[in-house]
């Protein structure tokens, strides 16, 4: 073979093989977002640091590349059947919001730290829930939040994950339950208004006796009040008037009655009598 052909053998075999080396170079090019680390194991083994953001080499098969978001992310809890420490059957569920903090222990010291995340909520939900009861679970619904949030945070940390905020959504009730807690609020709204109207009529007969005694000591005063009503009674499209009469009138009519209906005590006058004498 002469050797011009030798040459252009070896140029083309080289050619072949700067094109394969360039195209792997091109396949071992990954990108990581700003949000993003990379965890690479080299021949099974774990890089001391975490890659990313931006552009990194990961030469397969000899390395393999996981991703890790490092964003919030939000799970909702499914409801789960609890029993409160006061016996009470409810249905809760509510939202966690969890971030990594260190992607190499989200990687290597739990299998799937999404769903490892989820069950524990829900495990911790229910137990937290149970040691709570159904008046604090209502009224008190920050302190039950925290409460989940510390449980779930304390159990999550060797993950590397941060638990940032758990809110309870929804807590249904049995509809017996409901009923009652309903009659309950309409009977503490009655007990208020009573209460409200015995105040108010207390405070009313406190008036009437101040008023009552200031006419006392001024007699014009009444009659001038009695002028006054009079006047805002004629000022209305009335044709009925209304004249207040004291009682006092009336006494003098109850004495008479009195007097005539009294039984008499006193022995009758005897007629002078004269009997006829005989002669």
């Amino acid at each position: 073979m002469p050797p011009i052909f030798e040459t252009v053998n070896v140029v083309g075999i080289a050619g072949i093989v700067l094109a394969i080396v360039a195209l792997y170079f091109l396949t071992c090019i990954r990108v990581l977002n700003e949000y993003e680390r990379g965890v690479v194991f080299r021949l099974g083994r774990t890089l001391p640091q975490p890659k990313g953001p931006g552009l990194i080499m990961v030469f397969w098969p000899v390395d393999r590349l996981e991703r890790v978001s490092l964003r919030t992310h939000v799970k909702d809890v499914p409801p789960q059947d609890v029993i409160t420490r006061d016996n009470v059957s409810v249905k809760v569920n509510a939202v966690v919001y969890f971030r990594v903090l260190d992607p190499l222990k989200a990687i290597l010291e739990v299998e799937n730290y999404l769903y490892a995340t989820s069950e524990l909520s829900q495990t911790t939900m229910r137990s937290i829930v149970g040691q709570a009861e159904l008046d604090e679970l209502l009224s008190g619904r920050d302190k039950v939040n925290r409460r989940l949030q510390e449980g779930i945070d304390q159990q999550t940390d060797p993950w590397g994950i941060k638990v940032s905020m758990v809110e309870v959504k929804h807590v249904d009730l049995p509809q017996p339950m409901q009923r009652a807690m309903a009659r309950q609020a309409e009977s503490e709204r009655e007990r208020r208004a009573k209460v409200i109207h015995s105040e108010g009529e207390a405070q009313a007969a406190t008036k009437l006796r101040n008023a009552a005694e200031t006419l006392e000591g001024h007699p014009m005063a009444m009659q001038m009040r009695f002028l006054q009503t009079l006047a805002d009674i004629g000022t209305e499209n009335s044709t009925t008037i209304v004249f207040p009469v004291p009682i006092d009138l009336f006494s003098v009519f109850q004495q008479a009655v009195s007097a005539n209906g009294k039984p008499r005590t006193e022995p009758p006058t005897e007629t002078p009598y004269s009997p006829l004498r005989r002669t």
